[in-house]
C-alpha cells in the first residue's frame, strides 16, 4: 500500500474511533448554513465583527462606517457591484453602519446565505 493511502486510512480509522467516543463532531455543511431571515421589514444576517460599510458598491468606495454587531439587518442586495469574491462574487448589501450612515457591505463580510434578500431597485 502506498504511503499516502496508509496515512489516509490511519486518519479515517482515528476519526471513526474519536467520533464513536463523541470526541469529534462533524462540521456543518454549506447547505446547513444559516440563511438571512426577514424580520419586520429588514433581513437579519450574521456578519463578521467590525465589518466595513462603504459609500459605493463598485469596489472603489471609502469606508463610511463599521458594523460591530455580528447579527445585523440589511435592506436589499445588489449583484452587479465590484468584485468581492466568494460564492456571490459581485454582491453587495445595503445597510446602515453603527454610526448611522447608510452604505454597502461586501457579501464576503456576511456568513449567512444572502440569497433571501430582495434585490435593490
Amino acid at each position: 500500500m502506498r504511503l499516502h493511502l496508509r496515512v489516509r486510512a490511519a486518519a479515517l480509522t482515528a476519526a471513526a474511533a474519536l467520533g464513536s467516543l463523541g470526541l469529534i463532531v462533524p462540521t456543518a455543511s454549506a447547505s446547513a448554513q444559516h440563511q438571512c431571515t426577514l424580520e419586520t421589514n429588514a433581513y437579519y444576517c450574521y456578519n463578521v465583527y467590525a465589518a466595513k460599510v462603504y459609500d459605493k458598491f463598485d469596489g472603489t468606495g471609502k469606508v463610511v462606517g463599521y458594523m460591530y454587531s455580528t447579527y445585523s439587518w440589511f435592506s436589499c442586495r445588489l449583484d452587479n457591484g465590484g468584485y468581492v469574491g466568494g460564492p456571490h462574487p459581485n454582491r453587495w448589501l445595503l445597510t446602515k453602519a453603527d454610526n448611522g450612515v447608510w452604505g454597502w457591505m461586501k457579501d464576503t463580510s456576511v456568513s449567512s446565505e444572502t440569497d433571501p434578500l430582495i434585490r435593490c431597485n
